[in-house]
């Protein structure tokens, strides 16, 4: 059951990938925002249907996103800057400064709490209105999404993506 639900999931991102490639470098900032709005759309309702939502769970689970997103977006971007700043001082050899690195180690290791922390309160919210077989398919969704993303923010423009910036942390639904 859930192979092909994540194959269905594949399959529409990576048509909507291939897609919004081809139409994004010539697309004005409306057409790109109407495509991204479609694409949110068929998401939720691929969601919803795979996961055999009712329009109040699709509703709470929106709810809930839109409250973790920016946050989880937020460490995202802070576990990036950390790994290309730990990766410059490795280029460096045995003269990296030691002290850096330390703190940045640290740092991650501080992000990743904090990223457990939050996913274990989203898990909490989501436990209020989904059925555990539910949240464990939502969980498998949302990682099939964000290997399929980073698969494509690594073509067409380098590895910043499709839109020259990432919008939302890997793993998490767009809407």
């Amino acid at each position: 059951m859930i192979k092909p639900m994540l194959r269905l999931v594949t399959l529409s991102l990576f048509v909507w990938g291939t897609a919004a490639q081809a139409q994004s470098a010539a697309a004005a900032p409306q057409d790109r925002s109407a495509l991204e709005q479609q694409f949110r759309e068929r998401t939720a309702k691929l969601v919803q249907q795979r996961l055999g939502l009712n329009d109040a769970q699709l509703a709470k689970l929106e709810q809930t996103n839109v409250k973790f997103a920016p946050q989880l977006r937020q460490l995202a971007a802070q576990e990036r800057d950390i790994r290309i700043q730990l990766r410059q001082e490795m280029v460096a050899g045995n003269s990296a400064n030691q002290q850096h690195v330390s703190d940045l180690l640290d740092g991650a290791l501080r992000l990743q709490r904090q990223r457990l922390t939050m996913v274990e309160s989203e898990q909490k919210e989501l436990a209020g209105f989904l059925t555990p077989v539910q949240r464990a398919r939502y969980m498998a969704l949302q990682s099939q999404f964000g290997k399929r993303a980073q698969e494509l923010s690594g073509q067409g423009r380098g590895k910043q993506g499709l839109g020259g910036q990432r919008k939302r942390p890997a793993g998490r639904l767009p809407f």
